[in-house]
């Protein structure tokens, strides 16, 4: 994703130059002078230079999906089985990750971690493991971003999306929803953990012992209004 997008722009300044170049040729050349200077001259039609015209832009716009399609297959394209999967739900307006590790000997439990309007929940991912997102919405379209990852993805209700990635950075990350998707669009935040297997092992087995064993298929904090917004209405 990082090399299509340097070279869209390294494709885009050189054909700005290009326009910039022949703007300012014809500017110093064909300037209004003192003296007379003849005007150039006027060709109504010029074969040649129009099918130019047409065809540049055709053959710019070809390479550019080549490579846009290219790229799009290589970040969707799901070759064997990961080593994590987490299941996302998006509700509103919060995020629902549910971490599938029944199979995995050193937790042997699936958990989950809800959020909420007043407290975004955490992502925890392992780093240098392929990760499987199955993404999937309880009520409206959301859209799963990480921007670090440089890739985003719908959640759609009814229509389950899915997409591997495999972190290979330690840190803290940002995530949030790229789609406007209600009201409180704005608080569907989320922050990611990219930690060693060790960490992320010990975090999911905390999650089940804390009481949030199992997986959520239906999140029940959807909500339409903030805590005490319609009391606050009443009064005023």
């Amino acid at each position: 994703m990082s090399n299509l997008w340097i070279g869209m722009w390294i494709a885009a300044f050189i054909i700005g130059g290009i326009v910039w170049g022949l703007i300012g040729w014809a500017v110093i050349v064909y300037r209004r002078r003192d003296g007379d200077r003849p005007a150039p001259r006027q060709t109504k039609y010029h074969l040649p230079l129009e099918l130019l015209y047409t065809l540049v832009p055709f053959l710019i716009i070809g390479v550019l999906f080549f490579y846009t399609v290219r790229a799009q297959d290589a970040l969707v394209s799901q070759d064997g089985e990961p080593d994590v999967t987490v299941n996302v739900i998006g509700q509103k307006w919060s995020w629902t990750f549910n971490y599938m590790e029944q199979d995995n000997p050193a937790i042997g439990t699936n958990a989950h971690d809800v959020g909420t309007l007043q407290e975004i929940p955490d992502l925890y991912l392992p780093v240098d493991q392929k990760v499987r997102f199955n993404l999937n919405s309880a009520d409206v379209i959301h859209s799963f971003w990480v921007p670090s990852f440089y890739f985003k993805m719908d959640v759609i209700p009814g229509h389950p999306n899915s997409f591997d990635v495999t972190p290979n950075r330690i840190g803290t990350y940002d995530g949030k929803c790229a789609e406007l998707c209600g009201t409180y669009h704005s608080l569907m935040l989320f922050k990611v953990h990219i930690v060693s297997e060790e960490d992320y092992n010990a975090h999911v087995k905390e999650l089940a012992a804390n009481g949030n064993a199992g997986e959520v298929l239906v999140p029940n904090s959807s909500v339409n209004t903030l805590p005490n917004t319609e009391a606050e209405e009443d009064q005023q």
